[in-house]
C-alpha cells in the first residue's frame, strides 16, 4: 500500500496543484464582487452568476457552441476517414503518415493562424489563385467572418480528432471485420454494425478533445474573426485582462469547465459500457 502510494505520489500532487488548486480558486473568485479599480473584493455575492445568463452573454454563448459544434462536425467528417485509412496502410507507412499529421503542431497555432491570414484576405494566395483561373471576378469575403474561424479551428485541432479515432480503429481485430464479411455483410454493413460502434469511445474522445478548446478559443476568433466575432474565450479573455472583472470571468470560466466535465463523464460512460459489453461477450 505504500508503495502504491509512493508511486502515485507525483501524479497526485501534480493533479491537486495544476487542477485543483486553480479550479479552486476560479470557484473563490466567482462569488467574490469586483474591486473598484478591478481586482477581487472578498465579499459573497451571487450577481456574477445572475449577469452570466444576461441574454448578451447568452448569445455569445450560443454562437460559440453553434462554432465549436460546426467545427467539430467537420472535423469528425474529415478526420474518421483519414484515421481509418491510416489504420489500414501497411504498417511500415503508418509512422511516417501519423508523423505529418502531427507535423502543424510542431509550429506555434499563434503562427499558423497569420498564415492563414496570408492566405484568405482579398489579396491574399487563394484569391489570386481563384482571379488567375477565371473563376471569380472579384475577390471572396474569405476573411473576418465566421466561415473563416471555424476553418481556423479545424485546421488548429483536426490532429486531436485523428488520433484517438486511429487508435481505436487499429486496435479492433482484423478477424471482426472478416467475420461479418463471412456472415454476407457488405461493407457499409460492415462498417455500421462493426466497426463504428467499436470505435465510439475514440470517436467521443476526439469530439471532446475539438469541441472543448474550440469554445474557449481566443486566438482564432481575434485574428480570423477580426474581433467582429466573439467568442466565450475572448469573452473570458477581455474580463480578466481588460475589464478586470476577475470575479465575472472566473463564473464564465466555471461554465466552460462545467461543460468539459459532462462531455469527460459521458466519455468515460461510454467507455465503460463498452468494457462491460466486451467482458460479457
Amino acid at each position: 500500500m505504500k508503495r502504491r502510494l509512493l508511486l502515485l505520489g507525483p501524479a497526485l500532487g501534480w493533479w491537486a496543484v495544476f487542477l485543483l488548486v486553480p479550479v479552486g480558486l476560479v470557484i473563490a473568485y466567482s462569488v467574490f464582487q469586483r474591486g473598484t479599480y478591478g481586482g477581487v473584493v472578498p465579499t459573497f455575492t451571487l450577481d456574477n452568476f445572475a449577469r452570466a445568463v444576461d441574454p448578451l452573454y447568452l448569445r455569445v454563448l450560443l454562437f460559440s457552441l453553434r462554432v465549436a459544434v460546426i467545427a467539430t462536425v467537420i472535423a469528425l467528417l474529415i478526420g474518421y476517414p483519414a484515421a481509418y485509412l491510416i489504420a489500414t496502410l501497411p504498417r511500415r507507412w503508418r509512422t511516417p503518415v501519423l508523423v505529418l499529421v502531427m507535423l502543424p503542431f510542431w509550429t506555434s497555432l499563434l503562427i499558423r493562424t497569420y498564415a492563414w491570414i496570408v492566405l484568405l484576405n482579398r489579396e491574399g494566395l487563394i484569391n489570386r489563385g481563384l482571379e488567375s483561373l477565371g473563376f471569380i471576378n472579384e475577390p471572396l469575403p474569405l476573411l473576418y467572418n465566421e466561415f473563416a474561424i471555424v476553418l481556423g479551428l479545424v485546421y488548429g485541432y483536426l490532429p486531436l480528432m485523428i488520433l484517438p479515432i486511429y487508435s481505436s480503429i487499429e486496435r479492433l481485430q482484423p478477424d471482426l471485420r472478416e467475420a461479418s464479411a463471412d456472415l454476407g455483410g457488405n461493407p457499409l454493413r460492415t462498417f455500421l454494425r462493426v466497426t463504428l460502434p467499436l470505435t465510439l469511445p475514440g470517436l467521443a474522445a476526439g469530439c471532446i478533445f475539438v469541441f472543448v478548446p474550440s469554445l474557449g478559443n481566443f486566438i482564432v476568433p481575434d485574428l480570423l474573426g477580426g474581433g467582429l466575432s466573439i467568442m466565450v474565450g475572448n469573452l473570458i479573455q477581455a474580463q480578466f485582462l481588460k475589464a478586470r472583472d476577475w470575479p465575472f470571468g472566473a463564473v464564465l470560466s466555471l461554465a466552460l469547465i462545467a461543460m468539459m466535465g459532462v462531455l469527460l463523464f459521458l466519455q468515460a460512460w461510454l467507455q465503460d459500457r463498452d468494457r462491460r459489453q466486451a467482458i460479457d461477450a
